[in-house]
């Protein structure tokens, strides 16, 4: 239902590329699967500042806890003609890791109006271990003036995550960050 032709072409390429729809979003199957875990998958589509972008992802979440960890990222980003695809795909896949901090564990704490966790100590931000498989591909608009790569990156992982983990656990998770408390 998509009328705008870039976001449902980013939507379309994402989609493909992750294989939508062939993955289960039962109990993790396979060798080395957590029997304990649930699977999910999600997806999200966004634009800005004449840049567009898709996101699917795999997520798998401990029964016992509820704490996600997110297996797989596919994004699709299209901002016009393409100068330097090394930059921009550097620059997506920076914005998804940063967005994982957001969508997963970044949360300034407060009490009797002072910041209890004002270092990174205490501030969890996204870490080597929670980096997922990433796969980025980019729409190259050779016919579209470059719009930037700088912050569109950023709009569908969350809400694709939060998709990804109502598929695996049935509850809808409306604030951020998505862990349980």
């Amino acid at each position: 239902n998509l009328r705008q032709p870039r976001l449902a072409a980013v939507l379309a390429a994402a989609a493909e590329a992750f294989g939508w729809g062939a993955q289960p979003t039962a109990p993790a199957r396979g060798a080395g699967a957590d029997p304990g875990a649930n699977r999910g998958v999600g997806l999200a589509c966004g634009a800005d500042k004449g840049s567009y972008v898709a996101a699917c992802v795999e997520v798998e979440v401990e029964r016992a806890t509820g704490r996600p960890q997110v297996l797989r990222v596919v994004q699709a980003f299209d901002c016009g003609a393409v100068i330097n695809p090394d930059h921009v795909r550097s620059q997506v896949e920076g914005a998804i890791i940063q967005g994982l901090g957001g969508a997963l564990f970044e949360r300034v704490e407060f009490a009797n109006g002072r910041i209890l966790n004002p270092d990174f100590g205490g501030y969890r931000v996204p870490r080597f271990a929670d980096t997922p498989a990433i796969e980025t591909i980019l729409l190259d608009r050779k016919d579209v003036e470059p719009a930037g790569a700088g912050e569109t990156p950023i709009v569908a992982i969350a809400p694709a995550i939060a998709n990804a983990l109502f598929a695996a656990t049935g509850v809808r998770r409306r604030g951020l960050p998505l862990q349980p408390a």
